[in-house]
This record gives structure tokens, sequence and C-alpha cells, in this order.
């Protein structure tokens, strides 16, 4: 029998944690069933239960899978010179994630997935823990920024490094959740905002 290759099984993972996203995404968390999901992919019960457990399995890979993408961003723009500002940077990273690779197309939806699984960690404590070690990691990467700034001479706040990442986190998750409460939140509005409040100048309202 050939061995299957690590690249074919990659892919196949790759396309249950979508097949499912998109059900999650679209029908909730709690409503949708394994029947779902193995319809949605066209896949045999076996060949998902070699991968995945079960939905609460599923739904924390997604987690993780989202988490690590997000991580990798903020870690590459700590390696450039200079590094993004925070406006551009944040609206890279949400445009990517809540646009651009949405599984289904629907952001709101993809949106209220990621509001679920918020709530979903006040009951499961393996979800809990994802989101715990998620959160961080992107409180390290965005610290990391935060220190590429100043090596580069365009952050002089003597603030915490992880003040500040704590609080772009923060913004970041304000803008999920309106685009799951109330839809048509566009990136650039984030990125129009952002560079606004950076433009401020402090001595003049002294």
């Amino acid at each position: 029998m050939a061995r299957v290759s690590q690249e074919h099984l990659d892919a196949r993972r790759r396309q249950i944690l979508d097949g499912a996203a998109r059900c999650f995404a679209r029908d909730g968390f709690h409503a949708t069933s394994m029947q779902d999901i193995l319809g949605e992919i066209g896949l045999s019960a076996g060949a998902v239960y070699r991968y995945f457990s079960g939905k609460e399995e599923l739904i924390s890979a997604i987690a993780e899978q989202t988490f690590s993408g997000v991580r990798a961003a903020f870690e590459e723009a700590a390696r450039t010179t200079p590094p993004p500002t925070p406006d551009v940077l944040l609206g890279r990273v949400l445009r990517t994630f809540l646009d651009e690779e949405v599984p289904g197309g629907d952001r709101q939806a993809f949106a209220r997935l990621i509001v679920q699984v918020w709530t979903e960690t006040l009951r499961n404590e393996r979800l809990a823990a994802v989101l715990h070690d998620g959160y961080n990691g992107m409180r390290r990467a965005w610290a990391d920024v935060v220190d590429a700034y100043r090596d580069n001479g365009i952050l002089d706040s003597d603030v915490p490094a992880d003040h500040v990442a704590r609080t772009m986190i923060a913004t970041a998750m304000g803008f999920i959740a309106q685009q799951a409460l109330i839809g048509d939140v566009r990136v650039e509005v984030l990125e129009d905002g952002l560079g606004a409040l950076m433009s401020m100048q402090v001595s003049k309202i002294s």
C-alpha cells in the first residue's frame, strides 16, 4: 500500500477544518452536528474521525490555527525594518483573517463564530486553555513589535510593552465584536480611526 504523503494529510486536515468552520459560522457551534460537517465536506465519518474526535476538538483546532496565523503575522512585522505602524499592522491582520480568508465568505458569520468561541471558553476548559495560550502568544508577539518600534526610534513612550500589546488586542477584539453584532464594519474604518488617533499632537492639547 502506498504511503500517504504528509502534504496530503495536511491538505485533508485543512479541508476538514475549513468545512467545519463554514458550518459553525453559518449555523452556530451547538446547532451544528458532526453529520452536518460530514455533509459539508463530503467525507466519511471514518475519514474525519481519523483526524478529530468530535466538535470540541474541531473548534479547538480552528482556534489554534487562527491564533497561529495571527501570531506569525505579528512576528514577521517585528522583524521588518521599520515595522508597520499599529493602524497598518492591525488592518493587515484583520483584513487577512476577517475578509480575505473567511470560510464561506461571510464576514459577519465568521465574526460571530469567534464570539461563540469566546463564550464557549466559559464552560469548556480545553477551549479556555487554547484561548489563554493564544492570547498570551499574541501579547508576546505584540510586545516584540513595540520593542521593534523603540529600536527603530519611532516610539519613545516608557509605557510597558505589554500594556500596549493588551490595548491593541482589545482594539482587535472590539472590532470583531462590532462585526459580529452590527455587521458591515470595514477594516478601513479601523485603520482611519487608529491613524487619526496616532496623529494627535499632545502638546497642543496641554
